[in-house]
């Protein structure tokens, strides 16, 4: 199967090219945010307050990086469970967040926010942490530093390894596979 290789920020002609099942390289800068950094990132929303960034056309992935251990930039960095970010994935999807990482299904809420900004859904392996983090080339933290690992991060990836798994048009992967074997006999 063909790689494409994708580099950010990751524009609206860009995500329409994707499809669900697509295996990507991903190159450039993506931002981490998981539970804690989403809830406060609503919050100053509510309050009338910015983000601390603009992610238009940016990724986030979804992850909690463990400490660096020495000499080294970042500690395992695995994909967290999407589905605990997807009460406030709606409201940053409309203000331009091109895709997510992480892993695990997404609500129907999520998928038609996805489906009206053409945004997309990339999914890793759950348990590479260690191999992952070797894509990871460089971190700074840029908002949220008191959540410690679930502060925000600038995060820097080489030839970061994911699939589509929902792609701009709301094809999941998670359901079109599922079909395939169901009703199926398993001997």
């Amino acid at each position: 199967m063909a790689v494409v290789e994708i580099r950010t920020p990751l524009t609206k002609k860009d995500r329409k090219k994707l499809k669900a099942g697509d295996h990507v390289r991903i190159s450039g800068i993506i931002y981490t945010a998981r539970d804690a950094a989403h809830k406060r990132m609503i919050e100053a929303l509510e309050k009338g307050l910015p983000l601390p960034m603009d992610f238009t056309d940016e990724i986030i992935y979804y992850v909690g990086p463990c400490p660096a251990k020495p000499g080294e930039i970042i500690g395992s960095a695995g994909p967290t469970t999407s589905g605990r970010m997807d009460t406030y994935t709606p409201e940053l999807l409309d203000r331009g967040l091109a895709g997510m990482i992480g892993k695990g299904n997404r609500s129907e809420r999520v998928i038609n926010s996805m489906v009206s900004n053409d945004a997309v859904y990339f999914a890793c392996v759950g348990g590479a942490g260690a191999l992952l983090q070797d894509c990871i080339k460089s971190v700074e933290i840029i908002a949220y530093e008191d959540l410690g690992t679930e502060a925000i991060r600038k995060i820097e990836v080489k030839d970061f390894p994911a699939i589509v798994v929902i792609d701009t048009k709301g094809t999941n992967l998670y359901e079109t596979e599922r079909k395939k074997f169901t009703n199926k006999l398993w001997i």
